[in-house]
C-alpha cells in the first residue's frame, strides 16, 4: 500500500485564508458570531486548538460548511502529521482469508 504525502492545512489557516482575509472579518468579529470567547477562535486560526465537534457545528451554523466536513477537515490534518512519527514496524496486520 502506497501512503501519498500531503500537507493539508489546518482548519484555522483554512478559516483564515477562505473566511476572515477575504471577507475583511476580523478573528473578533467571527468569534462573536460564533458565540465564543475570543481567546478560544484566537487558538483556533493560530492552528494551536483543533475543531471540536462543538466547534464544527458552529463553524457549519456561521461559515456555511458542513460540520462533518469541518472534522474531516482536522482529521486530514492531523493524520498528515501523525503518520511520519509512528513507528509502525512491531505491529502486525490481522490476515483475513
Amino acid at each position: 500500500m502506497t501512503i501519498h504525502q500531503f500537507n493539508p492545512p489546518h482548519p484555522g489557516e483554512f478559516i483564515r485564508e477562505v473566511y476572515l482575509e477575504p471577507l475583511g472579518l476580523s478573528a473578533n468579529e467571527a468569534s462573536r458570531k460564533l458565540k465564543v470567547h475570543s481567546s478560544t477562535f484566537g487558538r483556533l486560526i493560530g492552528g494551536k486548538s483543533d475543531v471540536s465537534a462543538e466547534m464544527a457545528v458552529r463553524l457549519e451554523a456561521v461559515f456555511g460548511r458542513s460540520a462533518e466536513s469541518w472534522l474531516a477537515m482536522q482529521d486530514h490534518y492531523d493524520l498528515a502529521h501523525t503518520r511520519p512519527k509512528l513507528n509502525l514496524s512491531g505491529l502486525e496486520p490481522v490476515l483475513f482469508d
